[in-house]
């Protein structure tokens, strides 16, 4: 069965993390997806290691399965040439060179507009096109230091903490792929294509959802709360006898059902936390009372008691016990694809489920220039001849 991207094809011009990571997700959705790459350096997670698996890493591994890659080196005229005859049969190009690379090169969207009136083009930067920052390249890490995310992340005496992930650019790569989608349902009406901008920064102040808009109302500044939240008590990890449990009471029913399940239930009839403002302003009374009494007992002894009471909990889990629990079995989160030099690699799947058209991994992530022959030939009517030649001249 086909996805619902089928026919359509994508240029992806992009390293690292965001507009790979973007490409993949309308791989996944059935686009061709051509990952251009310079030829014998490409994309530089391939180095991000150890670990590895045939040669490549698993950083590169987990972005860029469902495409092809073809080696072509920008840096020449030639290879600018041929890179304009992919895109005139293209659909989609995703890039996040740095800023003024494209323009120099001839490849902007001012560029390729007149020739390709229908192309939907996204550039993914740091900081977005106009301001003090814009020609500065983007880092997952500094984006979330400049952003305030580093503010409010970590213990509430510790230093600011990053997040475990480069969530910026997974966050990046997810507005990057919802705008070509917008853009592509556009075209359907209009027949034009149009360029999009995506900046790090942007999608970064974005994520402060619930944060940003505490201080816009309130002027306050956030501050951090480690496991809690500054909106809602009590929502936080808590120690175990053997480990940690994270309650989410959202409402006050919710809370008297917690304070059942602890056996408690004067906590609930206290005026002091009997609604959530009050729990709130009240915190520093409140949590240390219920940290002393998830101490009694085991997670999943907690779990077994609160779960059936209709309390938001669950246990803090490893990656591993994560994503072999047995509901991730259950989805099927972790599944092989097979690769020609690392044999059958597991990967996480997509979340994406669709009835009719489903999210299939056909194709492994792809060996540096592995089908540049194919595309060349097949995409462009190459011979072989010519295709030596280029080689030869270090073109592809």
């Amino acid at each position: 069965m086909s996805g619902p991207l089928e026919g359509i094809r994508v240029l992806d011009l992009s390293r690292v993390l965001a507009g790979p990571y973007c490409a993949m997700i309308l791989g996944d959705l059935g686009a061709e997806v051509i990952k251009i790459e310079q030829p014998g350096r490409g994309d530089e997670t391939r180095a991000w290691g150890p670990p590895f698996a045939g040669g490549e890493s698993a950083y590169y591994l987990c972005a860029n399965r469902n495409k092809k890659s073809v080696t072509l080196n920008l840096h020449h005229e030639e290879g600018r040439r041929i890179l304009k005859d992919l895109i005139r049969r293209s659909d989609i190009l995703i890039e996040n060179f740095r800023a003024g690379t494209m323009e120099r090169w001839g490849l902007s969207y001012e560029d390729l507009e007149p020739i390709h009136p229908g192309l939907v083009y996204c550039r993914i930067s740091g900081y977005g096109p106009r301001g003090p920052d814009r020609d500065r390249p983007g880092y997952d890490f500094i984006i979330q230091a400049e952003s305030g995310l580093m503010s409010i992340t970590g213990p509430v005496e510790g230093p600011p903490m990053k997040v475990g992930v480069a969530i910026v650019d997974v966050m990046a790569a997810l507005y990057a792929a919802i705008a070509i989608l917008g853009a592509l349902a556009e075209r359907q009406r209009s027949g034009r294509g149009q360029k999009i901008e995506i900046s790090l920064f942007e999608c970064a102040l974005a994520s402060l959802a619930n944060v940003a808009s505490n201080y816009l109302i309130s002027g306050q500044p956030p501050k951090r709360y480690g496991n809690a939240h500054p909106n809602i008590v009590p929502y936080e990890a808590f120690e175990t006898s053997d480990g940690y449990i994270v309650i989410a009471v959202g409402n006050d029913r919710q809370f008297r059902a917690l304070c059942e399940g602890i056996g408690r239930r004067e906590l609930a009839e206290d005026p002091r936390f009997a609604a959530n403002p009050g729990r709130v302003e009240n915190r520093d009374l409140l949590i240390p009372i219920l940290r002393g009494i998830f101490r009694e007992r085991t997670t999943e002894e907690w779990l077994s008691l609160l779960l059936p009471m209709g309390v938001p909990a669950g246990a803090v889990r490893t990656i591993p016990e994560a994503l072999f629990s047995p509901q991730a079995q259950a989805l099927g989160m972790v599944a092989e694809v097979s690769h020609p030099t690392a044999g059958r690699i597991p990967m996480v799947r997509s979340p994406l489920h669709l009835s009719r058209t489903p999210v299939r991994m056909i194709q492994h992530p792809p060996i540096l220039g592995e089908h540049t022959q194919e595309v060349l030939v097949g995409l462009l009517g190459y011979d072989r001849e010519t295709i030596e030649q280029l080689h030869a001249r270090g073109i592809v």
